[in-house]
């Protein structure tokens, strides 16, 4: 089994940790929903209602966690999800994260909006990194952007369907974290109390969008550089916007937010090879439905046209083996990550992933289960 530091032996203890090292600020945004959390709360909550069922007395062999999404075979069935902002939170943690994601095997999503730009992510992960494109008002800033993750070498594009407009987050006003941001305070007392944070934030830098450093006029302060994004990024996608970037992008296309069976079908009439069920980890619509439920209703018409993968609300190998078993081809997680780093700083990605990929395999042991296209087959169908 992989080693992993057994004095945080799961998500909670990682998260737990990572709140007493990181600001409140910063870590309320990477915590925290919409609105009063419930889509937050659901995910999770829907995921640890499904229920396995093991075959005991089967003439079993080694159990395998490998499986293949892609194209791509890759060591577990669970990758790291695109999060914005990630130096926030804790500083340097994009490449922790796509070092360890490279060393384990498993696929890392970069997001157009965290602190590390496209060619170091490609380097660090040697070409395997995915990109998740935060759709650009400009023609010229899309196509340069595509541009640079074809040179990359990612063999993935994934486009983020899910923020037609900004989740209302109530934590993120209050700490000034919303657009425009802005540095309390009370914000700065925080840093003061968080020794390691600062000091790894003086180390490696302030934050910033390093992918679009290209794009963004130099001297903005915070409140101009919010006016800037809002100006350059809509999240409304629809065939018009994404006909160019399917004729333009050779590699894999996965389209990122799809929560109806209606959107699965447009994606596949569109050419999309792959569609990521997510409702942005409960960030964006309070009312929305869990992703497991949107799972339940869209893999068996659609499971056998499209590839169909899942993020939002996963802690630990028994939701990924639930959410496996349910039907998806793959999943994926951003806080749970978020919180090794947070935890353990530049041991926290290889800690993560190692931990969940003990719980996974003892899950697959546990079921006498070989193969994770095996899973379904030990799913309790309520």
């Amino acid at each position: 089994m992989a080693q992993f530091n057994t004095d945080y032996p799961s998500v909670t203890d990682l998260r737990n940790k990572a709140k007493a090292r990181v600001p409140r600020f910063a870590f309320e945004y990477l915590d925290g929903g919409c609105n009063e959390d419930v889509s937050l709360s659901r995910n999770t909550a829907e995921i640890r209602e499904i229920q396995l069922q093991p075959r005991y007395l089967r003439n079993q062999g080694s159990s395998s966690t490998k499986t293949t999404v892609m194209g791509m075979e890759f060591d577990a069935p669970f990758g790291i999800a695109p999060v914005g902002l990630q130096g926030l939170m804790w500083p340097n943690s994009p490449a922790i994260l796509a070092e360890a994601a490279a060393k384990h095997n498993i696929p890392f999503i970069l997001s157009t909006v965290t602190t590390m730009n496209i060619e170091r992510a490609s380097e660090l992960t040697e070409g395997r990194a995915w990109f998740q494109l935060y759709n650009p008002v400009e023609d010229a800033v899309r196509n340069d952007i595509l541009k640079r993750a074809e040179a990359a070498g990612c063999p993935v594009l994934v486009l983020l369907c899910d923020v037609p407009t900004f989740g209302f987050r109530p934590r993120d006003f209050k700490n000034g974290l919303a657009l425009p941001p802005k540095m309390s305070v009370a914000n700065i007392l925080q840093i003061l109390g968080k020794p390691k944070w600062a000091f790894n934030t003086l180390k490696y830098g302030q934050p910033t969008f390093e992918t679009l450093k290209p794009y963004t006029p130099e001297g903005l302060n915070l409140k101009q550089l919010g006016a800037f994004m809002d100006r350059t990024f809509s999240g409304k996608l629809n065939a018009e916007r994404i006909k160019p970037i399917r004729d333009q992008w050779k590699g894999k296309l996965v389209l990122k937010g799809v929560a109806s069976e209606q959107d699965t079908k447009d994606a596949i009439a569109m050419g999309f090879d792959g569609v990521i069920l997510s409702n942005h980890g409960g960030r964006q619509l309070d009312a929305a439905q869990s992703t497991i439920g949107t799972l339940k209703d869209i893999e068996s018409k659609y499971g056998d046209q499209i590839e169909i993968m899942l993020d939002s609300g996963l802690r630990s190998g028994p939701d990924i083996a639930r959410v496996m078993a349910s039907g998806a081809k793959f999943s994926f997680m951003g806080r749970s990550f978020m919180y090794g780093v947070g935890a353990l700083g530049k041991k926290g990605g290889d800690h993560t992933i190692a931990m969940l990929k003990t719980q996974f395999q003892q899950v697959m042991d546990q079921l006498c289960c070989e193969r994770v296209e095996d899973l379904p087959k030990h799913l309790i169908k309520s």
